[in-house]
């Protein structure tokens, strides 16, 4: 997620759009261009307007999809935009067009949490008209996509592709430790810190030169609901619109992440340039790449920049723990969206064009280079790493069937809660303070617009 200033934009602009204009949008929407059925969707024609939120080499695929799509469907032009920020999601671009009454049809969103905030806000059509027409069940989708693509009983939003977070354990220091990686990996949460206390390594200073675990980098420190989804809160109660915070695991988990650095003797400050100062995943400088960091959390897509920066290093891929009560075996998930905004004047192509993304082939390369996964599960079959038995693959596959992955916390104001959760791991690690107080403010702060929104 972005700066929060930007984010607040977008659901500013948005509300402005509910109270100002959704109503008489609403009355006057134009209807579809043409009524879609599975026996004429392959007969329309138009043009249709796509912004995508893809960058770089992820930008060269989607070009190349949509010219794959204009192969298959030479009557309907496509606009194309690569609009960064999560195609204008998280820096009010998108809600400034949708209240200019001058929305793309259709967009691909790489940040769920601040779109399903917008879709909470009144932003998007429902894909629900469409579904017959290009034979899509809801029900197909994995369980832990349901509460996604759903606000209200409503599909707002179509998840394209999605990403399994693992613990990645660096196996040649894991041997050289004595640590059983095949048969009795980290489990629990004590589990993890035995062996991030055996896999820390300081020099003759006493200066740490390799740390076994750090868990507010990489994918604690993109998500801030990660370790209370892990230590089993819900955080909120969608159904009712209540947030949870105070709720004993989320306190937890906050309490555990104040407690992880006194227990592992690591000084945050020294921690903290050293996170900041290496590479990302994108770089051959990030940590695990280089042996200074012997286990971390993050996504399947990792696994190319290990191919590509790192080829020596050897690592295995394994659930990421959890206390008892917890969700060992499940993950937050990370998916790519598509969504049609309000005032779309060619949401027919909009379906359109999102069932030809499902395409088996379409994804291929999508899948083949990132690890990424479909979100129904008989798409599995037909991925190349499944025909492999690419041991990695199958371990998403189960991850991704269990009903303890999901996307955790989603409501109106999601994109500022993930926000706020943020920062009090922040306090935690850095300025310790009382998590259930910290927790508290978070809740009462955020509760009045969360209820508004939930009776609108």
């Amino acid at each position: 997620m972005k700066k929060l200033s930007l984010v607040l934009l977008g659901l500013l602009l948005v509300a402005a759009l509910v109270v100002t204009g959704c109503q008489k949008k609403a009355e006057t929407a134009a209807a579809p261009a043409a009524e879609v059925t599975a026996q004429n969707i392959n007969e329309l024609s138009g043009t249709l307007y796509y912004w995508s939120c893809f960058t770089g080499d992820s930008k060269t695929w989607d070009e190349w999809r949509v010219g794959e799509f204009r192969k298959q469907y030479p009557n309907i032009t496509v606009n194309m935009q690569s609009v960064p920020e999560s195609a204008g999601v998280t820096n009010g671009q998108l809600a400034a067009a949708i209240a200019s009454g001058n929305p793309p049809d259709v967009i691909s969103a790489d940040n769920y949490v601040p779109t399903y905030g917008m879709a909470g806000q009144g932003a998007f059509e429902s894909w629900a008209p469409y579904l017959d027409a290009i034979d899509l069940k809801i029900s197909d989708f994995l369980p832990g996509f349901q509460n996604l693509i759903n606000f209200k009983g409503v599909p707002y939003l179509l998840p394209q592709d999605s990403n399994i977070y693992m613990l990645f354990i660096n196996t040649d220091m894991a041997d050289a430790a004595g640590l059983d990686y095949k048969n009795n990996p980290p489990k629990t949460m004590e589990d993890l810190e035995k062996w991030a206390a055996a896999l820390t390594k300081k020099d003759a200073a006493g200066t740490t030169t390799t740390y076994g675990f750090l868990p507010w980098i990489d994918r604690g420190n993109d998500d801030g609901t990660l370790w209370p989804f892990m230590f089993g809160a819900d955080m909120v109660d969608a159904d009712k619109g209540i947030l949870e915070l105070t709720d004993p695991k989320c306190v937890a988990a906050f309490q555990w992440l104040k407690d992880y650095p006194k227990k592992l003797g690591i000084d945050v400050n020294v921690a903290n340039g050293f996170t900041k100062s290496a590479g990302g995943f994108f770089s051959p400088d990030h940590p695990f790449f280089q042996g200074k960091l012997a286990m971390t959390v993050s996504g399947n897509w990792t696994t190319k920049p290990l191919r590509d920066y790192a080829p020596n290093v050897k690592y295995i891929c394994v659930p990421i723990p959890a206390p008892a009560g917890g969700r060992y075996g499940g993950t937050t998930l990370g998916s790519n969206v598509f969504a049609i905004p309000k005032g779309s004047k060619r949401p027919d192509l909009a379906a359109t064009f999102f069932k030809f993304t499902q395409n088996a082939a379409i994804n291929a390369d999508n899948f083949d280079q990132w690890r990424s996964i479909p979100c129904t599960d008989a798409e599995f079959d037909d991925v190349s790493w499944t025909k492999a038995g690419d041991p990695t693959y199958l371990l998403e596959r189960q991850i991704a069937n269990s009903p303890n992955s999901g996307h955790p916390a989603l409501c109106a104001v999601s994109a500022e809660l993930d926000t706020r959760l943020k920062q009090v791991r922040d306090a935690m690690i850095y300025d310790g303070g009382d998590p259930l107080a910290q927790l508290t403010k978070v809740q009462n702060d955020l509760q009045p617009a969360l209820t508004k929104a939930t009776n609108n």
